[in-house]
């Protein structure tokens, strides 16, 4: 086995997003590409050096090849020990419980979320911290700068390992030890839940129940859990098996790409609890019989029955939303007199929240919720939560439960327009005609609201001092209701623009309302004001949640 140095120049834009590098696995496959990341990683990540290092991703294409680089780099580079999953598979929330339960100094994980996987598809790389979760601005700051400057790379010349075969092996000075990917995970997933109840419920016979996994990561978490660990029967586990392409489908949970599931629940009426996880397994939709849940109403109701659960029955310590999320998690923190923070979009935002014993829950609008257990959102801990509620409340379903919750602390109307795939000039350009139209708002009307405030939400943290700026654009009227504009970081092509809209609605009498019919005079002003149809040449939305 030689170590060499192989001369690298930069590659332009090796700036993390929210959720790490991604870019078109073409990119990727690129001589070079994805060594300079990687070992601008190590360059900069000095605790790595003679220490444990976790990797794995959601097994999309490229996946492998991927893992067999980066660990003949690890190797080449001084990290002493590797966990990886078999296979190559760890999902985003097994990933950070592994790095935490093992004491690891940081974790690469490869994928794309919820993007669509294959040679034609998206892939992605990032590097998540010792406390489990995705590297803060100052870090991925100082990846990017490497990146620039890099000249080389180390690598060690081997043969590729076996990575289905639990157990050790050695690589070069390194000790590479495959993992079953699942095992620290459930472990942890079986300490917060009542398991025996749930177990309960999912037998009965007249409970209609199904998981649908997307050929994304989560089939083998899945399998374990619900199946072999609560007894479900094998058909409430759908599209479980992994592919590289998932299976041609988009691994996104929403209405639109888990449409069947959707239909069954929703519209057809035929599930009782239907639930579905995307491409890493971090995100999550809930489906009642009749009603999909929003995933900010998911965070509230989680948060206002955290109790139920064996995991947090001593209460909770507060509770964090990312900026666009609905404010339904404040108006029960507000009931149960506990702190909820406004964070920027991303998850690196809640880490140090978490870590400071600040709050518990936490959750974006984006299908994403989680607690302190990890440093990552959660797909099928959501899952299991709802149904440990639903153990817990006998009798009662998604829907009553929803309704019992708008009844308690009103209902918040909520729903999310995206483009997607705009081009990147045009999408700033419709971002930059509201934009420079905030300061003339306040006092305006939008129907028989008026405009409180308008601004580009800015965040300072609370723990460390560190400010984040031009978060989102934001049209406010008091408590009642809120636009939000901002271009997500999570696309590979072009820019998505994402428009979410809020009203809270305290009278019972008119919580069971047409979403988009309520929110419709908050989306006329919205496009009014972006001038998104004009500029995108877009007639609606690609995709509304």
């Amino acid at each position: 086995m030689n170590l060499r140095e192989i001369p690298l120049k930069p590659f332009a834009g090796q700036k993390p997003g929210t959720s790490g590098l991604r870019k078109k696995v073409t990119v990727f496959q690129q001589p070079g590409y994805l060594e300079a990341f990687v070992q601008s990683v190590f360059d900069t990540q000095e605790a790595l050096k003679g220490g444990l290092l976790v990797l794995g991703g959601d097994g999309r294409f490229f996946n492998r090849q991927a893992i067999q680089i980066i660990l003949r780099m690890a190797a080449a580079n001084g990290i002493a020990r590797v966990l990886v999953g078999r296979g190559g598979i760890l999902s985003t929330p097994a990933a950070s419980a592994v790095i935490r339960r093992h004491k690891a100094q940081g974790g690469l994980i490869l994928s794309a979320s919820h993007n669509p996987g294959g040679p034609d598809g998206d892939f992605g790389i990032k590097f998540n911290i010792a406390n489990g979760g995705p590297a803060p601005e100052a870090v991925t700051e100082a990846i990017y700068l490497c990146s620039e400057r890099i000249k080389r790379y180390r690598i060690l010349e081997a043969a590729d390992l076996d990575l289905d075969r639990v157990g050790e092996q050695r690589l070069g000075g390194m000790t590479v030890s495959v993992i079953d990917p699942v095992e620290d995970y459930a472990a942890l997933l079986q300490t917060l839940f009542d398991f025996d109840a749930i177990r309960a419920l999912i037998q009965k016979p007249d409970f209609r129940f199904r998981f649908d996994a997307m050929h994304a990561v989560t089939g083998p978490y899945a399998r374990r859990l619900l199946i072999d660990m609560l007894g479900a029967p094998q058909s409430a586990v759908v599209n479980a098996e992994p592919k590289e392409d998932f299976g041609g489908g988009h691994p996104d949970p929403n209405p639109v790409y888990a449409d069947k599931l959707y239909k069954d629940a929703v519209i057809d009426g035929q599930l009782d609890f239907a639930a579905a996880s995307d491409g890493d397994g971090d995100r999550n939709m809930i489906l009642g019989k009749g009603v999909a849940v929003s995933p900010s109403d998911s965070l509230a109701v989680l948060a206002a029955n955290a109790r139920l659960a064996p995991g947090y029955a001593n209460g909770i310590a507060g509770v964090a939303r990312s900026m666009p999320t609905s404010r339904a998690a404040d108006a029960v923190a507000k009931a149960l007199g506990l702190p909820c923070f406004e964070t920027p979009t991303g998850w690196k935002f809640f880490g140090n929240l978490l870590d400071a014993g600040r709050i518990t829950l936490c959750g974006e609008e984006s299908y994403g919720t989680s607690s302190d257990h990890l440093r990552e959102k959660d797909g099928l801990w959501a899952v299991l939560f709802w149904l440990n509620i639903l153990a817990k409340r006998p009798g009662e379903t998604v829907l009553s439960i929803l309704q019992d919750h708008w009844r308690r602390y009103g209902r918040h109307y909520y729903s999310r327009h995206d483009y997607e795939a705009v081009d990147a000039v045009k999408a700033k350009t419709a971002l930059d005609t509201l934009r420079v139209s905030l300061p003339t708002l306040l006092g305006s009307k939008i129907g028989e609201l008026t405009i409180t405030n308008a601004d580009d939400f800015a965040y300072r943290d609370p723990v460390d001092g560190s400010e984040s700026k031009g978060q989102g654009l934001r049209v406010i009227c008091g408590e009642q209701a809120r636009i939000i504009a901002r271009l997500s970081g999570t696309g590979t092509e072009g820019a998505t623009i994402r428009l979410y809209f809020e009203l809270f609605e305290a009278d019972p009498a008119r919580q069971n309302e047409d979403v988009q019919a309520k929110l419709k005079p908050l989306i006329d002003f919205a496009e009014r004001q972006t001038g998104i149809r004009q500029h995108t040449g877009r007639a609606e939305p690609d995709v509304i949640t």
